[in-house]
């Protein structure tokens, strides 16, 4: 830890940061959560758990001249047991809107998980610190994004000068829930995830909901975002229920609607889309569940195949086209009495030619330039003129 005489000491509390819905206190520090304490009550298993502590789209914000920032965090490394080694999570310093500095600890608390025993264990590992320099010396508007995929407590805040709130932008509040891609599986920067560029382009503030594994319809999640103030709402579906294999169409339907009820209860105006997933070749016409590669994981790479029987969807088991259709059923069937609710079919975000062009690494998840690609499209087609979240929806 410093002491170096000059620096400002600031407390890390709910008003700096953006992109969280809570701030839990440990015995080192801060810990953001992406979803409120009764909601994380309810969550029944440890990867969900996980996911909604990695603070995607979570970052400092505050008002300085300071021309020095110091961070003292505790990351949490994953380690799973037979792949290859995950790579640091990033952190990245904004200045009014630019980036300024890229920075990263080597260690942490290091999780391990085994995926085929079904087990994980956490070592606890030291407080590192993290420093940017060199930044202009008047006043200024500063963000510091977390790393989107590595838990972090944040344990002190340091600068060369004074830090206030910063004030507000005036920008629209665009709260987005979705499967690992919206978390930013693969993106290798926390700004670089598809959402994170796509609310740069649009000129919003993000609260990203996107949990890896954990976009299931799970009914406090729909009251997390009915509670939370936004301007525009998006609910990305598909994949996690599809490679979960987690119910069967008869369930979808309504599980759907009740999820979209929730919302609708605290946003009855807000403009509400209602996103499908994007194309996935092993998971397009075949049934979960999903499974890691054993010969693919021997030979140091992490690959997804999808095990169910493509036969079985007569009885109900869902596939993506299978949930696309029924999305853009509902949605159809909803919009008479609900004008602010609109469908993205999300191969128009990425499709078959994109998976040609730029296929996905793991079978899953797309890689650091796609995600900046459909960041891209998303604006262009929701955010551009015509889409469904112009600024004209004020």
């Amino acid at each position: 830890m410093h002491t170096e005489h000059g620096w400002t000491s600031t407390p890390v509390t709910a008003d700096l940061l953006r992109g969280a819905l809570d701030l839990e206190r440990t015995e080192r520090g801060v810990l953001p959560h992406r979803l409120p304490a009764y909601a994380r009550a309810q969550i029944p298993d440890g990867q969900l758990a996980m996911a909604e502590s990695q603070p995607s789209g979570v970052r400092l914000v505050f008002r300085t001249a300071a021309t020095a920032v110091e961070l003292d965090v505790v990351a949490t490394k994953r380690v799973y047991a037979g792949a290859p080694p995950r790579p640091d999570g990033v952190y990245e310093l904004l200045v009014d809107g630019r980036l300024a500095g890229r920075a990263g600890v080597p260690d942490g608390d290091v999780l391990t998980i085994d995926m085929a025993a079904g087990t994980a264990e956490t070592r606890p590992g030291p407080v590192r610190t993290l420093r940017f320099t060199g930044l202009p010396g008047d006043d200024k508007d500063v963000e510091i994004w977390l790393p989107h995929d590595e838990t972090t407590q944040v344990v002190a805040l340091r600068t060369d000068a004074p830090v206030r709130t910063a004030p507000p932008r005036g920008r629209r509040v665009w709260l987005h829930h979705g499967s690992s891609i919206s978390h930013g599986s693969n993106a290798d920067t926390p700004t670089g995830t598809w959402p994170a560029v796509a609310a740069a382009l649009g000129e919003v503030e993000l609260v990203n909901l996107g949990f890896g594994g954990g976009a299931l319809l799970d009914p406090f999640t729909a009251r997390a975002m009915r509670d939370t103030p936004a301007d525009l709402i998006s609910v990305k579906i598909g994949i996690n229920v599809v490679n979960a294999d987690l119910m069967r169409l008869r369930a979808f339907g309504p599980a759907v609607h009740g999820f979209l009820d929730t919302v609708r209860e605290g946003h009855p105006t807000a403009p509400l889309l209602v996103a499908s997933a994007i194309h996935c070749p092993i998971h397009e016409d075949t049934p979960g569940p999903s499974a890691p590669d054993v010969g693919a994981m021997s030979e140091g790479r992490l690959r997804f195949l999808a095990t169910g029987d493509p036969a079985q969807t007569a009885a109900g088991k869902l596939t993506l086209a299978v949930v696309r259709d029924e999305l853009a059923r509902i949605v159809r069937q909803r919009s008479p009495s609900d004008p602010n609710l609109h469908y993205l079919d999300g191969l128009d975000l990425y499709g078959a030619a994109d998976y040609a062009e730029r296929p996905l690494p793991d079978e899953l998840h797309p890689d650091a330039a796609t995600h900046r690609h459909m960041g891209e499209r998303f604006a262009r087609l929701v955010f551009g003129a015509g889409g469904p979240f112009t600024a004209q929806h004020r």
